[in-house]
């Protein structure tokens, strides 16, 4: 995994790949710490940082669209499915090297509430809180991005699906405020998520039997419990909308509060990513 870390680090900063990422992230904070910290003699860095996440649908699908979709458009992939390194460790190698390119301006953010302190009283335990969030933030949207590149030879495809599925999430909170609470929507909604996770996974398996299966036997379960029990689908699908929004969880930290729970869900959807991304390679292994 090591060597793979390495690899992976150094291709950002021998491209310009590592330096944009960097450059787009600190000009965004320092914008937002010059309104609000400077301007407004804020002591709490988090509302800068909160303004400066939108950078996160530019900067997260920049740095992932190359980390598979590249290896399987030049076939160098197949130097990996046969190198005797588990795909795991393939899978870490690259996340965490993604992750170090965001630490680089995340570590010069941590100056900044020292550098408030010499102007007056700063909350330090909030303040690196809250960075420590923003960490976390752009890690779990690194883990979407990196699956998404692996199960397209397109950079410009992985690039752009990703930003959807980013903004999606940031809008996510909006959408499920608009949406009706009542079992009818619920079961409609759901079933529109079903259609979604057939064709993904026919996408990850190139089967046509295992899709279908596992969408009738959703499908069916879902009916069933709408005819039985209606009011468990009440709601149901806003807190499905809310599950999927990222931002939210930030928010609790730009608060000045450390969620452990808001950390165990950014560290779940950390989880799930990586371990769909090696799923998404092991099925091009035996394909």
């Amino acid at each position: 995994m090591l060597a793979i870390y390495k690899k992976e680090l150094k291709s950002y900063y021998t491209s310009m790949i590592g330096y944009v990422v960097a450059a787009l992230t600190l000009v965004a904070v320092g914008i937002y710490f010059y309104a609000y910290n400077l301007l407004s003699l804020s002591p709490f860095i988090g509302y800068a940082l909160s303004g400066a996440s939108i950078t996160l649908l530019i900067v997260v699908p920049i740095l992932t669209m190359r980390s598979l979709a590249e290896e399987q458009r030049s076939k160098t992939d197949q130097l990996l499915l046969t190198a005797p390194v588990s795909i795991g460790k393939v899978v870490m190698g690259k996340f965490l090297a993604m992750v170090s390119v965001i630490l680089l301006p995340v570590v010069i953010i941590c100056f900044y509430p020292l550098a408030l302190a010499l102007f007056g009283k700063v909350p330090f335990l909030s303040s690196y809180s809250v960075i420590f969030g923003f960490l976390l933030l752009y890690a779990a949207a690194i883990a979407v991005g990196m699956f998404i590149s692996s199960i397209t030879e397109s950079q410009i495809i992985a690039a752009v699906v990703s930003f959807g599925v980013l903004f999606l999430s940031f809008l996510m909170g909006g959408i499920s405020g608009m949406v009706s609470d009542t079992a009818k929507t619920s079961l409609i909604a759901f079933t529109v998520l079903i259609i979604a996770l057939v064709f993904l996974i026919y996408g990850m398996t190139k089967n046509v039997v295992v899709p279908v299966v596992v969408g009738l036997a959703a499908e069916g379960a879902l009916i069933a419990v709408y005819l039985l029990k209606s009011a468990w689908l009440a709601g149901a699908i806003n807190k499905v909308l809310n599950s999927l929004d990222i931002m939210s969880r930030f928010n609790t930290f730009v608060n000045g509060t450390l969620d452990l729970g808001a950390v165990l869900y950014y560290l779940s959807v950390i989880g799930l990513f990586c371990f769909l991304t090696y799923q998404s390679i092991e099925k091009r292994r035996w394909s």
